[in-house]
């Protein structure tokens, strides 16, 4: 009767994986007025996915390293706008730039937008930025009695000012434009855009108001067209157009 035999087992080691992840340095520009009048740069190395989020790197920073790290964040998804910030030079959402995308391989430079008063940190003072946005009216102004339907409209007069429906008010825009570092008083790109929303709106009636608001001194005309702000808004808005747009109904009071 033949010896049955066992096949021989193979003690080779599986091949290593190789980790996906990198080393990358955050050098975040610090600020906190109860410490010193003064900003300073400071460098966070940390491991991590290069297809994460710049988002990721900073919690990893404040969960992990430094719980004193500040910033604001909320949705995560490019939607709310909170996580607007300076990455290497350039106004972004922290939530949609990929480290992979930025040049990981060099530091990667984070601070607070410009133009607005830096509270700590990667936090500045929105209010001044939001009374602009109140100040344009950004809501339907109608006239008349309470309609007893919905205000129908054209799938044409809808597109008319669809682009500008897409504005999170992040401020990237705003805080993108020189005019606003110069003097904070201007509206800004933020502020227009959303009066440009409603002055085309057919079923809304305040547009002359609007148009008068922007007409003063601090309003559209102090624009310059450098584009800054279509380059940094995260979501694809024609900016710079759309301020056109109203500088061309202020003359022609057609829109």
């Amino acid at each position: 009767m033949a010896t049955p035999t066992m096949d021989k087992v193979d003690d080779a080691k599986p091949a290593a994986v190789p980790s996906p992840y990198i080393t990358v340095t955050f050098r975040i520009r610090r600020f906190n007025p109860e410490i010193s009048a003064e900003a300073e740069w400071q460098d966070f190395p940390i491991e991590i996915d290069p297809k994460e989020r710049v988002l990721d790197g900073l919690h990893k920073i404040k969960w992990e390293t430094d719980g004193t790290l500040t910033f604001r964040r909320s949705c995560a998804h490019g939607i709310c706008g909170s996580d607007a910030m300076r990455i290497n030079g350039k106004n972004r959402l922290a939530c949609k730039t990929l480290i992979k995308d930025i040049n990981p391989e060099k530091p990667i430079t984070i601070e607070a937008i410009k133009g607005l008063t830096v509270l700590k940190d990667l936090v500045v003072d929105m209010d001044p930025f939001f009374q602009a946005y109140r100040d344009v009216m950004p809501f339907l102004i109608t006239k008349g009695n309470e309609p007893t339907r919905e205000r129908l409209q054209s799938a044409e007069d809808r597109e008319r000012f669809d682009d500008t429906t897409k504005c999170i008010l992040c401020a990237a825009c705003t805080s993108s434009c020189p005019v606003f570092w110069n003097d904070g008083q201007y509206f800004g790109p933020a502020a227009i855009v959303n009066a440009h929303r409603f002055i085309f709106d057919s079923r809304d009636e305040g547009g002359e108001q609007r148009l008068e608001i922007l007409n003063d001194k601090d309003g559209v005309w102090r624009c310059r067209t450098t584009f800054n702000c279509t380059d940094a808004c995260p979501r694809g808005i024609e900016v710079t157009k759309a301020i056109q747009e109203v500088k061309r109904a202020l003359i022609t009071r057609r829109f």
